[in-house]
């Protein structure tokens, strides 16, 4: 086999499963905003503009001001959601246009998933702050079986991170706070698709198409960034404002490919890989105005920089490959309500919407993907002095959206196999969290 089609199949095995970064979250795109019980409970809206811990991820300027207080959560994700193939085909060498096969419909192949939060605050003398959180703002799961009809495409995705702020805040004033955040992201990728075989010439059969082959790729990897932010008041309403960096990431790990046969068998087995790709940018703008003594409104703007996320680049050593993403900026806007039933009972309520930054031509099975509105409920209640339960819950509606999605397997080469899935989403998710903060 030549050397370009020796490259080719590394390179097109390997683009099936690259868009595993991009995989349905619970906010568009890949990130999850799922970092607070007290937000989920108010969709979300206002978190740049309130106080503790809970919302160190929008703002590292709410520690300013605020008592030493720990704040821990949890969050059960439970999507729901189907693809359905519409016409999806495979062009083989030698062979005429034929359907993808396997199983048209793929039932939840986005997992539920637990997304934990951690912070902790403290106050350093009369104007300066600090503070620690951890968080996981891209971490699912998604699975199709390898007979499925999206199989070039996905089989296994997993992505999980851990992100580790480091936050100092600086009360300017009595009433302003400045504050800036180193972030240390972990990152850890599985990703996995078909690769299909070429047919076959068997004595006394003719052709013969052969099963497919498998690709797998895993990775790791730390990378840093950096967030900060302000807030004060103004009149009865608090504001704030944030900027989250964009992270380069870059995971290094090993690509496995098995199955392969015929010309093609000589890529079976291991090497290294590397692959790279860029979380977007997050630009926050927060309010919340105490309309009377009792209730809160909350307003929240968010401008998500998913242009960042442009390509993900594969190398191999010899071979590098750049796979075009070309994700659009979007911005996210939600409002809220607390409202202070009683000095230990406080109910919130809210909603989020959320547009998707998939480009509507070029979106894959492994991101499902589609303009989202959050509606949540919830509440704080105060058992104890100082201690404060929090629990939320949210649905969240999909808008249905189409696949649309080309890939050309050993491109350049007489073996090119362009694969074309086109596909249906329809889907929702229902978020459960609980939590509790101590104030000491």
């Amino acid at each position: 086999m030549s050397r370009l089609v020796r490259r080719s199949v590394c390179v097109a095995a390997l683009i099936g499963g690259a868009t595993l970064l991009a995989g349905q979250a619970h906010a568009a795109g890949f990130y999850i905003q799922e970092q607070s019980v007290r937000g989920l409970g108010r969709a979300f809206s206002g978190e740049a503009a309130d106080a503790g811990p809970a919302s160190l991820w929008w703002n590292p300027a709410a520690i300013g001001g605020a008592p030493r207080e720990v704040y821990g959560g949890v969050h059960a994700v439970l999507p729901d959601t189907e693809v359905d193939d519409r016409g999806s085909t495979i062009d083989r060498p030698v062979v005429p246009v034929a359907p993808v096969g396997g199983e048209p419909r793929a039932f939840g192949p986005l997992m539920n998933g637990l997304v934990p939060n951690l912070a902790v605050s403290t106050p350093v003398g009369d104007r300066f702050a600090l503070g620690l959180s951890v968080n996981a703002p891209f971490n699912f799961t998604t699975k199709y079986n390898f007979q499925s009809w999206a199989r070039y495409e996905a089989v296994k995705s997993r992505l999980n991170t851990v992100d580790i702020q480091m936050t100092g805040a600086w009360r300017i004033t009595d009433a302003w706070t400045v504050a800036i955040a180193a972030d240390a992201q972990y990152a850890d990728a599985t990703l996995s698709n078909a690769s299909p075989n070429l047919p076959q010439l068997v004595p006394g059969r003719g052709l013969v198409i052969p099963n497919d082959a498998f690709v797998e790729l895993s990775g790791d990897g730390w990378e840093w960034g950096w967030t900060a932010g302000v807030m004060g008041k103004i009149g009865s309403v608090d504001v704030g404002a944030s900027y989250r960096s964009s992270l380069d990431h870059e995971l290094d790990g090993t690509a496995t490919f098995a199955g392969f046969v015929g010309q093609l068998a000589g890529q079976n087995g291991s090497r290294a890989a590397t692959a790279t790709f860029s979380t977007p940018w997050i630009a926050t703008l927060g309010g919340r105005w105490a309309a009377t003594d009792q209730a809160t409104i909350s307003l929240q703007v968010q401008e998500v920089g998913w242009s960042e996320f442009d390509a993900i680049r594969i190398d191999l050593g010899t071979i590098q490959q750049i796979s075009p993403q070309d994700y659009d900026d979007t911005t996210t806007v939600a409002l809220g309500v607390d409202y202070a039933f009683t000095p230990t009972v406080t109910g919130r309520a809210g909603i989020q919407y959320d547009p998707t930054p998939t480009p509507d031509g070029n979106r894959s099975p492994r991101v499902p993907d589609g303009d989202r509105v959050l509606f949540g409920v919830g509440g704080t209640f105060t058992p104890v002095e100082n201690v404060l339960v929090d629990a939320g819950l949210a649905y969240v509606h999909f808008d249905e959206s189409n696949i649309n999605r080309e890939t050309t397997f050993y491109a350049g080469t007489p073996a090119a196999t362009p694969v074309v899935l086109a596909g249906d989403v329809e889907g929702h998710a229902v978020v459960m969290a609980v939590g509790g903060r101590w104030r000491f």
